[in-house]
């Protein structure tokens, strides 16, 4: 396999090398995507990524063999070595003619399987240290932006699903790439590594390419440098406080390194607990971190407000 060239992998007898204009995932966003770290040969959270196979294709009505699909992949994570593994889902063509489809015998659609393979350096220099004698990988602390795209409300049988459709995340993405331009120009100080995102309730979900994780004060305080202080210390990082995630339930994504985070910290004092994250919560924050599966956890120094305040947080 040629590094960052797709290959079709399912139907197995297929001959082609590029997407039809048919393709149900190109006209319709019907299907689904994961993207996975490999390091030393081996697939990163191998039985997350399986999960994320499963739910996926039995909420997308998919018929799909994540066992057989999974031997295929640890074959190119082999040949990969180190990089990334992107692997795109999505309904076959059907008779059916627009957005319909007709489920095959076994209850579920045939599907097409797409898989690129990508050499890349992930970093592994900074970790922290799981229960599971797993370990995350830690990004160098940086700032993140309030943004004002939104991200949709979804009903519950699509909420929280890596699909294709993500038109929404894509204009928050070029908000944000636009504010980093002006970083560079120097007109907005410090640099900007990610938005945090609302859905169009209001509430604060996620970053344009990661979900996010916070600490709050327990009651409302005037200044930053007024905050109470901890440990300067990486390797207690995720057990030190209590962590709360905004649900997924009616928007957002449920990435693979939210789940093993919550599942890591689920027998602990202090397991991350589910609660929505408002506007008159953002001053209280004490604690930030973006997190995905490729980068691990990325802590954030301070959060700038739709008003132009700025929110700064313990350094690790």
């Amino acid at each position: 396999m040629s590094p960052n060239s797709w290959i079709c992998l399912h139907p197995s007898n297929a001959t082609q090398t590029t997407v039809s204009l048919d393709n149900r995932g190109l006209a319709y966003g019907d299907g689904f995507f994961t993207t996975m770290g490999v390091i030393d040969g081996q697939i990163l959270w191998l039985d997350y990524h399986q999960q994320r196979l499963v739910s996926h294709a039995v909420a997308l009505q998919l018929q799909l063999d994540s066992f057989s699909l999974l031997t295929v992949l640890k074959t190119h994570a082999k040949q990969l070595q180190q990089g990334m593994l992107k692997l795109i889902v999505t309904r076959a063509e059907q008779e059916v003619r627009g957005y319909g489809y007709t489920p095959n015998t076994g209850g579920g659609s045939a599907c097409e399987i797409w898989l690129k393979s990508s050499p890349m350096a992930i970093t592994t220099a900074r970790s922290l240290p799981l229960a599971n004698n797993q370990f995350l990988p830690l990004q160098p602390a940086a700032s993140a932006i309030c943004l004002s795209s939104q991200i949709a409300c979804l009903p519950p049988t699509l909420a929280g699903l890596k699909s294709l459709n993500r038109l929404d995340n894509v204009l928050a993405s070029g908000e944000l790439q636009a504010i980093k331009a002006k970083t560079l120009a120097g007109t907005i100080k410090p640099s900007i590594a990610e938005g945090l995102l609302r859905d169009m309730s209001g509430q604060w979900v996620e970053g344009t390419m990661s979900n996010v994780f916070y600490q709050l004060v327990e009651a409302p305080v005037a200044k930053s440098s007024n905050r109470p202080h901890s440990q300067n210390n990486s390797s207690n990082y995720l057990t030190q406080g209590q962590w709360y995630t905004p649900s997924m339930a009616q928007s957002g994504v449920a990435g693979v390194m939210r789940q093993v985070i919550i599942d890591a910290l689920a027998n602990t004092e202090r397991p991350v607990v589910m609660r929505s994250l408002h506007d008159e919560d953002l001053p209280r924050i004490t604690r930030l971190f973006f997190c995905n599966a490729l980068r691990g956890i990325m802590p954030m120094s301070s959060l700038r407000l739709l008003s132009g305040e700025v929110v700064s947080f313990e350094a690790i």
